[in-house]
């Protein structure tokens, strides 16, 4: 699944800091340099920045494969859910899991009889 983000990545951020940086460098005074505890800092937070991204990726992933754990555990189930009559009233409706696929968002998706519902539309749970 991919998606297209306006959420800039540490990487590139530490690439447009790095160009700054360097032009920082060749354009100082000579005579009030730059602070290096400074520059150091402010590495030590990107090199940080870059490992949180790395570990939201991997927790991501997990609760990705958690997520598709679960929904299989659901096939041959009863379930509950709710769902929207042609007239716009809301019903109760039961059945049991047939199968869980992925839509083409990537979405989990569970069917039952004629009805394809997401994990979170489900109410209650029966063996």
């Amino acid at each position: 699944m991919s998606t297209t983000s306006s959420i800039t990545s540490a990487s590139d951020i530490q690439l447009d800091y790095m160009k700054l940086l360097v032009a920082q460098l060749q354009n100082q005074n000579p005579l009030e340099p730059m602070d290096n505890n400074d520059l150091a800092s402010q590495l030590t937070q990107f090199s940080q920045l870059q490992q949180l991204e790395s570990m939201n990726t991997n927790f991501s992933d997990i609760l990705v494969s958690a997520e598709r754990s679960y929904a299989n555990s659901l096939i041959g189930k009863e379930i509950q859910f709710y769902i929207e009559t042609d007239t716009g009233d809301i019903e109760s409706m039961s059945g049991t899991v047939e199968q869980v696929y992925n839509d083409v968002e990537g979405e989990i998706i569970l069917t039952t009889g004629d009805y394809a519902l997401g994990i979170n539309d489900i109410i209650s749970i029966k063996n």
